[in-house]
C-alpha cells in the first residue's frame, strides 16, 4: 500500500489568490511523485475552485435545516474523495463529542468517502467507531483511515518521539486488529517525516502547519516517496 500524506490547511490561506498559489506550487512540486498518495484538505470555499481531493469536516445529514452545515453528499458531488473527521481542534473549539463524530463517520462512509478519523487518545477509537460494520472487532470498511495526533504535539513544534509514536502505533493495532491504515500527525517536518514511516511504522502522515508552506510540504512528500521506492 502506498503511504498517504494528507495536508490539512485548516483555516488557511485567507484569500483565494493565496490558496491558488499554494495549491499550484505543491502540484508542480510533487508532479514526479509516484509512490505516495497525496491528499489536500482545503477549506470548503476553495473546494470547487481548486478541485482538491479532501475536506476538513462534514455533517451527519445530507440535507435539511442545518445552517452552515456541509453534507457528505455535497462533498462527493464536488469530487472530494477524503474527509477528515474528529480533529482535536473541532473537538476542542466546536465541542464535538464522540457521538457526533460517530454519526459523521457513518454518514461519510455511506456516501463512499474515505474517512480520516483523528484521535488523540486510544479510548476514543471504540467510542468513535461504535456500531460500525458490526463493531470494532469486525470492522472491515476499506474507506477508513485512522490518524493519531497526540495533543501535546499539535501546533507546538514539539514532535512526539519516534519511540513513543511507534508504541502508540502498535497499541492502536492491538485495538483495531484490522489492516486499517494508521497515520501520524503532530509537528511533522521534512527532517522527521521519514522516521515516522520507516521507524515508527506508520502508513502515512497528517500534516498541519507545514502543509501551508509549499516548499516544506513538498520536501515531506518527496522524503516519504523516496523511502517508498526502496
Amino acid at each position: 500500500m502506498k503511504p498517504i500524506i494528507i495536508a490539512n490547511w485548516k483555516c488557511n490561506p485567507s484569500t483565494l489568490a493565496e490558496a491558488k498559489k499554494l495549491f499550484n506550487s505543491v502540484k508542480i512540486g510533487i508532479k514526479n511523485v509516484k509512490n505516495t498518495e497525496v491528499v489536500i484538505c482545503s477549506p470548503f470555499i476553495y473546494l470547487s475552485v481548486l478541485k482538491t481531493n479532501g475536506a476538513q469536516d462534514c455533517f451527519w445529514e445530507n440535507s435539511g435545516a442545518y445552517t452552515g452545515a456541509i453534507s457528505p453528499k455535497m462533498l462527493k458531488d464536488l469530487g472530494c474523495k477524503y474527509v477528515i473527521i474528529g480533529h482535536s481542534e473541532r473537538r476542542k473549539y466546536q465541542g464535538e463529542t464522540d457521538l457526533m463524530i460517530n454519526k459523521k463517520i457513518k454518514a461519510a462512509l455511506k456516501e463512499g468517502l474515505k474517512v480520516v478519523l483523528c484521535i488523540e487518545m486510544l479510548s476514543q477509537i471504540k467510542k468513535d467507531l461504535e456500531g460500525l460494520s458490526g463493531g470494532i472487532r469486525q470492522l472491515a470498511d476499506k474507506n477508513l483511515i485512522l490518524a493519531f495526533e497526540p495533543i501535546s504535539t499539535i501546533g507546538t513544534g514539539k514532535p512526539y518521539s519516534i519511540k513513543a509514536a511507534k508504541n502508540a502505533n502498535f497499541a492502536i493495532l492491538r485495538i483495531l486488529r484490522k489492516n486499517i491504515p494508521i497515520l501520524y500527525g503532530g509537528s511533522v517536518n521534512s527532517q522527521n517525516a521519514k522516521d515516522y514511516i520507516k521507524e515508527a511504522k506508520f502508513q502515512g502522515l497528517l500534516i498541519g502547519g507545514a502543509s501551508i508552506i509549499a516548499k516544506e510540504f513538498v520536501k515531506i512528500v518527496k522524503a516519504v516517496d523516496l523511502i517508498s521506492k526502496i
